[in-house]
Parts: structure tokens; C-alpha cells; sequence
């Protein structure tokens, strides 16, 4: 009786559920905007000087007002593709192509530009007017067109072999596609974590490894207290798209490697650099990049499994009056599993922030608590972050904690082992 009522009421659910994604997310994000005019804790006071808190909260409420409009225009588009778009687009591409894999192909593609192209005023503004504005772009229109041409490049050498892959399993095999294309994703990923950063950055950016001096000394010294061997620690020009910070950790085995901005020597001290390299170096030492990885793998396999179920539903399609086909399938699978995703996506970022707070207490352990405390402050007054966000935003949408939990839970682990070594002194 339930696969009845669905079946016969499932285009009014796909609507339903883009509605209230839609919803959720608007909501959400109102009330973190309006969480905003709360007093600040007194923790976190110093962040920001009066005349740099009235430029972050003027620059929130920007960027608040142009993701509303965005996702509002967002959500006109998709329910006009679920009501007229798809089934005709569908039906237009049936005309000069035969063969289904090729059809869905083009389907997919003409999806992917369009979406890219009613995004690009809504970049282009956020990138040239807000970003200018608060003083972060350094994006010219040269290298803004650049990245765009870059990325379809990619999509072309990349993504569109994979993708002509995977449909050519379910060709092939039908519902048993899902493990083969698993196999597939598995060793591509795999693949990319190895080589992001000697193929894929590259192509956007310029890294260059650390100069030899006095920094490059701390970071050997450090190296040799957490045993981790640090040869690969490289700068990337991050300045030239823009002033904000950032580091990163990237890479499995031999091929890992520690990414700073190049705007971040600018902006923070030796010892503060130092501080976010060992939380950088914790992230590898518990694991949390294979973790993420394996995690992605598992998720992956449940979400094949899933889409070979509803791809191979003939009543699916037949209750929505279309013409079977992995794409249409895959439309419908993406908003049917949206209640899925977004539950996975809370237990996944709830362990993610988890990981970041293990990472910090290894850069507690290693003496760098202080400093990692100056460096985040630092971090989020150069980017204009939030102090504190809503509690609930942060459980649903963070994948790192806010600067008031990290402060919080650095302070904690300064605490406990001050105490440890009194005890043991």
C-alpha cells in the first residue's frame, strides 16, 4: 500500500521535497543570520575591533542577502525542469541522438551548463562587488574566465570518461551496475587523493616548496618532535584570487603533503604557522584523511546501491509518464535520496568537527595551544568568519567546530595537561 501511494503520488513528492529542502535551508540559514545580533561572549571580544565587527557583520548580511536570492532563483529553475524541462529536454535530444548513452551523456551535460550559466551573474557579483568590496578579491576577469575554461576542461579530460564509464556498465549489467561503478569511483578517488595536488592544483595555482630559513627550521624541529616527516610543505599563490587564509592537509603515503597560503605568512606569526601545522600534522597522525576516504568510499557504495534500485524501476517512470534512463533516473534518485543526504551529511559532519578537535589537542599535546588560539582568532578576523553561529546551523552545515567551541576545547586540553604534569612532577 506504501509503494502504492508513492508510486502514485511521487511527482507530487519530488515537488514536496524540493519545496522543502528549499524550506529547511532558508530557515536555517535566516536564523543564523539573525543569531548574529547576539551579545558576544567575552571570549571571543578581541577578535574583532568595533570598526572591524560593524565591516563583519555588513559582509554577512551581504553575502546572506545575494545566497537567498540565489537559492531562491534555484529552486524556480529545478521545479520548472521537474514540471516542463526535463521530460522535454528528454524528448529534444531523442531526436538527433540514438544510441541511450550518448542521450544520457548530453543530458547531463546541457543540465550541468545551464545550472552553470544562471549561477555565473550571481559569481561574477559575489566575486566583484561583495569580495571587492571587503577588500578579499584579487581575481582579475582574465583569470576568473581562466578557472572557468579550466574547469571544463577537466570536467572533459576527467569527469566525462568516468561518467561515459559508469553509464556504459549500467548498459551492460543493468542493476548489477552499482558494484562495478563503485569499483570505479573507489579507484578514481583513491587516484585523486594521490594526485590532486600534482595534477589538479597546478593547473589553477602555483606551489612552491617552503624556502629554506628560520620558519623552515621550526617546521624541521617540529617535524622531529612529532615524528612525522615533513619534506613536503609547499606555499601556494592564493593571493592572486584572493587575501583570505587558509592551510590544508592533502595527499596518502608518500604523496602527502602540507598546502599554505601564501597569504597566511603574510598575515600571522612563526609560531602561530607553527600551530596550524600541528594541527595539520594530528589530522594525519589519527588518520582522519583515510578515515574521510574510507568513509567516502562506504557512502558511495550505499548511494550506487540505492540509484541501481530506482534506475530499474519501471513504474517510477511510468507514474511520471517519461521514458526510462539513467538520467532521468538520476534525477529522480538525487531528490528522492535529498532526506537520505541530508541526515548522512549531520552524522559526517559531526565527526569531521570531531576530527578537527582531535587535531587540535595533538597540537595541545606538542605545546602549540596558545598559539593555535592567536592563529584561529587571527584567522577569522582576516576573513571576516563568524564569531559564533547558531548551534543548530553548526550541527547541520559545519564540517569544522565554530572559533568559540575550538577556543573552548583547546583552553580544556591546555588545562588537563598542565594538570598532567604537575601530577607527574
Amino acid at each position: 500500500m506504501y509503494l502504492t501511494f508513492v508510486l502514485e503520488n511521487l511527482f507530487a513528492i519530488l515537488i514536496a521535497l524540493v519545496i522543502i529542502n528549499f524550506i529547511v535551508n532558508e530557515v536555517l540559514k535566516f536564523l543564523n543570520n539573525k543569531w548574529r545580533g547576539r551579545k558576544i561572549p567575552d571570549v571571543l571580544n578581541e577578535v574583532y575591533s568595533t570598526d572591524r565587527y560593524i565591516t563583519y557583520v555588513n559582509y554577512k548580511r551581504e553575502t546572506y542577502r545575494l545566497s537567498v536570492i540565489t537559492a531562491t532563483i534555484n529552486l524556480v529553475v529545478i521545479l520548472a525542469m521537474l514540471i516542463f524541462g526535463f521530460s522535454f529536454l528528454d524528448n529534444w535530444l531523442r531526436l538527433f541522438v540514438d544510441k541511450e548513452i550518448f542521450i544520457s551523456i548530453l543530458f547531463i551535460c546541457v543540465i550541468g551548463i545551464a545550472m552553470d550559466i544562471i549561477s555565473l551573474p550571481f559569481d561574477l557579483y559575489e566575486t566583484f562587488v561583495i569580495e571587492q568590496k571587503y577588500g578579499f578579491n584579487r581575481t582579475t576577469l582574465k583569470t576568473f574566465i581562466l578557472d572557468k575554461l579550466r574547469v571544463y576542461m577537466l570536467a572533459s579530460i576527467v569527469g566525462l570518461p568516468v561518467l561515459y564509464l559508469i553509464i556504459w556498465l549500467y548498459g551492460k549489467f543493468g542493476a548489477d551496475f552499482w558494484w562495478l561503478a563503485w569499483l570505479v569511483i573507489t579507484i578514481f578517488s583513491i587516484l585523486m587523493s594521490l594526485l590532486y595536488s600534482n595534477l589538479i592544483v597546478p593547473i589553477f595555482n602555483k606551489q612552491t616548496p617552503l624556502d629554506e630559513g628560520e620558519l623552515r627550521d621550526k617546521i624541521n624541529t617540529l617535524s622531529m618532535e612529532t615524528d612525522f616527516k615533513l619534506d613536503n610543505i609547499y606555499m601556494i599563490d592564493a593571493s592572486k584570487r584572493s587575501t583570505k587564509s587558509n592551510a590544508y592537509f592533502t595527499g596518502l603515503g608518500s604523496k602527502k603533503r602540507i598546502v599554505l597560503y601564501d597569504t597566511l605568512l603574510k598575515t600571522i606569526s612563526q609560531d602561530e604557522i607553527l600551530s596550524i601545522l600541528a594541527h595539520e600534522i594530528g589530522h594525519y597522525k589519527k588518520k582522519h584523511t583515510f578515515k574521510g576516504l574510507i568513509t567516502s568510499i562506504i557512502q558511495t557504495g550505499l548511494l550506487l546501491f540505492l540509484f541501481s534500485i530506482i534506475v530499474e524501476s519501471p513504474a517510477i517512470y511510468e507514474s511520471l509518464n517519461v521514458k526510462p534512463g539513467f538520467h532521468i533516473g538520476l534525477i529522480i534518485f538525487m531528490i528522492l535520496y535529498s532526506p537520505i543526504s541530508f541526515i548522512l551529511s549531520i552524522l559526517f559532519n559531526y565527526f569531521s568537527r570531531k576530527h578537527e578537535f582531535e587535531a587540535d589537542g595533538f597540537a595541545v599535546e606538542h605545546s602549540y595551544g596558545s598559539a593555535l588560539i592567536k592563529a584561529l582568532k587571527s584567522l577569522t578576523s582576516n576573513n571576516l568568519s563568524d564569531l559564533n553561529p547558531y548551534p543548530l546551523f553548526i550541527k547541520v552545515y559545519y564540517s569544522h567546530p565554530s572559533l568559540l567551541q575550538r577556543i573552548n576545547n583547546i583552553s580544556k586540553k591546555m588545562v588537563d595537561k598542565a594538570n598532567l604534569e604537575k601530577q607527574i612532577l
